[in-house]
């Protein structure tokens, strides 16, 4: 693979066509063994230790943060610092200082920066597709999506931003000279989550940075050895000091305290939904000093459902189940835990599922095993007490156990509970683990309203052969992200722009092309001629 010539012009302009990242096939010889030759490599490098990035300059502190494989929980992936709460004032300050410089920097040159990191991660896939097998246990699969859509995100929002900044008025009116500027709001906070600890966090700070703004970077306590690299690679890229400050820390402590800032603009995060309302409530007080209405960008998780009406295609109904329930087991906003399935084709449905989930084989990301661990012990314990309560509420269909425990990783076997309640507590809470509720309906216009019965809104699915049902639908399912006879997962950057309604967030649309104006202010300008 060639080496990115950073010193080479980047030759992408608003116009270059945009075209999704392709997927590694691991079936290649080659590419098996470049996976395996890079998970050795990244092998040799774990328990390193990381520093904080502010204004340029590396930190550390007296607290650590320990990241940890959660396939053998005593396998230390990095050594972290701990930002308290009181380097907040440092971190936006050093945000602050970078602000002026950057947000006066060409879009450009801003976007070219973007497309060489871009450049450095296709140089790099394998590598950084085995920093997440091995700190958040994603199979050797769902590693490279999560490269591919950081790639993606790079990309498509260098060209964004371009389009942005020509952006014009609808009319010129007659003896004026009228100009529309999107500007960069300041210093801004971005929090990512661990689930997707590449593609979502370079996904946030991308946008940010690339409008004009300057931020703080706080990764997830689970994951911050992927934020560590991605920073040190736009290092390399040549971002100026300030632009970006990496410090990793708790969200009670740190995390609060930067929210709080009152100098910080506005707030990105993605993660659960009792911290998002939280951060939003933070953010809507008014600090001493103040002088604008913070913005909040929130994706809080979901409780998603698939329909599988009864003239369903039944071979593709289970396949899309399967692999969005159990996909990196459960852990996305966008996963299925719910199967909502007309009662003509239940049991047969029920039947044939418990049979596919038997299949799947659980076992070591690292040797590409379909389901891996949940991510910590205490997502470990969330999730088996989930189990009990459905056991107590429906019928196990398969799994219901721990497959590992302890030292030995947190497995949990992909569970499937049927006969559950639309309002039992499997039905309506999120769980965010390889648990999948079933649940019979007498009719579609039932199966929607039990997919709508709930505060979510973030996907959903619905698997049918008439295109009359698709487009009752798509007017009445209730969902910001909606797919016809194909599974609840794996968005594409571009083509399905992400985010939901209700407690999944405020619809930010990640990777469309309204996001980026979250990330800036518009500023009429009027000019009169002569």
């Amino acid at each position: 693979m060639a080496t990115a010539d950073l010193s080479a012009p980047v030759k992408r302009t608003a116009e270059t066509p945009f075209l999704n990242e392709p997927f590694v096939d691991f079936s290649i010889p080659e590419n098996k063994r470049s996976i395996e030759a890079a998970l050795q490599k990244v092998a040799s490098e774990l328990g390193r230790e990381y520093d904080i990035v502010l204004g340029g300059r590396h930190l550390k502190t007296d607290g650590k943060i320990s990241s940890i494989n959660p396939a053998r929980p005593a396998q230390i992936v990095g050594i972290h610092q701990y930002a308290e709460a009181d380097l907040a004032e440092q971190a936006v300050k050093a945000a602050r200082e970078a602000f002026p410089a950057w947000s006066r920097t060409p879009a450009t040159e801003r976007a070219a920066m973007l497309f060489r990191a871009a450049d450095l991660i296709r140089d790099r896939k394998f590598e950084f597709c085995a920093w997440l097998v091995y700190e958040v246990g994603k199979n050797w699969g769902e590693a490279d999506a999560d490269v591919a859509e950081t790639v993606d995100f790079l990309e498509f929002y260098g060209r964004q931003a371009l389009q942005l900044d020509a952006a014009t008025t609808p009319i010129q009116y007659p003896g004026e000279r009228n100009r529309l500027r999107y500007i960069p709001l300041g210093v801004g906070a971005v929090i990512p989550p661990w689930n997707f600890p590449f593609a979502i966090m370079a996904g946030m700070t991308a946008a940010a940075i690339v409008c004009g703004n300057t931020v703080v970077l706080k990764p997830s306590v689970d994951a911050p050895t992927i934020a560590a690299h991605f920073m040190s690679l736009l290092e390399e890229v040549g971002l100026p000091d300030g632009v970006v400050n990496l410090c990793p820390g708790e969200g009670p402590g740190f995390g609060s305290a930067l929210v709080a800032h009152a100098e910080v603009r506005f707030i990105a995060f993605t993660g659960s939904k009792k911290v998002g309302l939280e951060i939003h409530e933070s953010a809507a007080k008014t600090q001493q000093g103040q002088i604008f209405i913070k913005r909040t960008i929130l994706e809080m998780g979901g409780k998603d459902a698939i329909i599988v009406a009864d003239d369903a295609n039944l071979d593709a109904a289970l396949d899309g189940v399967v692999a969005s329930a159990f996909g990196f087991n459960g852990q996305k906003c966008s996963a299925c835990s719910r199967a909502i399935v007309d009662a003509k084709i239940y049991d047969d449905f029920c039947e044939r599922l418990q049979a596919r989930v038997g299949k799947l084989v659980t076992g070591d990301p690292v040797e590409n095993a379909y389901s891996g661990p949940v991510i910590s012990d205490r997502a470990f314990k969330k999730v088996m007490d989930y189990i009990e309560i459905g056991k107590s509420e429906g019928r196990l269909l398969s799994g219901g156990a721990a497959v590992k425990t302890g030292d030995e990783g947190y497995y949990v076997a992909p569970t499937v509970i049927a006969d559950v309640s639309p309002k039992g507590r499997l039905a309506q809470e999120e769980i965010f683990g390889p648990v999948l509720a079933v649940i019979k309906s007498q009719s579609f216009d039932e199966a929607l309203a039990i997919a709508n019965d709930t505060e979510y809104g973030l996907t959903g699915s619905v698997y049918s052969g008439s295109r009359e049902r698709l487009e009752q639908a798509a007017r009445e399912f209730h969902v910001g992200n909606l797919y016809f006879n194909r599974k609840s997962t794996g968005a594409m950057v571009g083509a399905h722009p992400f985010g939901g309604f209700n407690m999944s967030g405020t619809d930010s649309k990640a990777g469309g092309p309204d996001y980026l104006l979250l990330f800036t202010q518009a500023k009429s300008i009027g000019e009169k001629l002569g």
